[in-house]
């Protein structure tokens, strides 16, 4: 992986997958998990090359409320501590107004959303 030696590669890939609650899933299959692991997972391996960006469609849509609030403190995490940027594609109004910029398609047209402030 990008060069890194196996162990190091190996090291990084039980890391993520620790920080999106998939650690001890690590030998498991994928017929084995369920959609919700399936996406965790995904994300993992998404992340797992330390991209500076990465493209995500509806990433906490299979998720439970507390999953999906890690993985948004995961990506809030890897936003601010790395160069690594997401676009998301979402119909999660609760997630879009999370983001620092907002974009909507509507009837073919692209505009800007307000930017309102976050809570927290």
């Amino acid at each position: 992986m990008r060069g890194q030696r196996k162990k190091d590669a190996e090291a990084r890939a039980r890391k993520l997958l620790d920080r999106v609650g998939m650690a001890e899933r690590a030998d498991h299959k994928p017929g084995e998990l369920s959609g919700g692991e399936r996406q965790r997972v995904a994300i993992a391996r998404a992340l797992v090359t330390d991209p500076s960006l990465v493209l995500m469609d509806e990433p906490t849509g299979n998720l439970d409320q507390y999953t999906a609030a890690s993985i948004l403190a995961l990506m809030d995490e890897l936003a601010r501590s790395s160069a690594c940027a997401f676009v998301i594609v979402t119909h999660d109004l609760a997630l879009a107004a999370h983001q620092d910029r907002v974009m909507r398609l509507d009837e073919g047209r692209l505009t800007e959303q307000p930017r309102s402030p976050k809570a927290g």
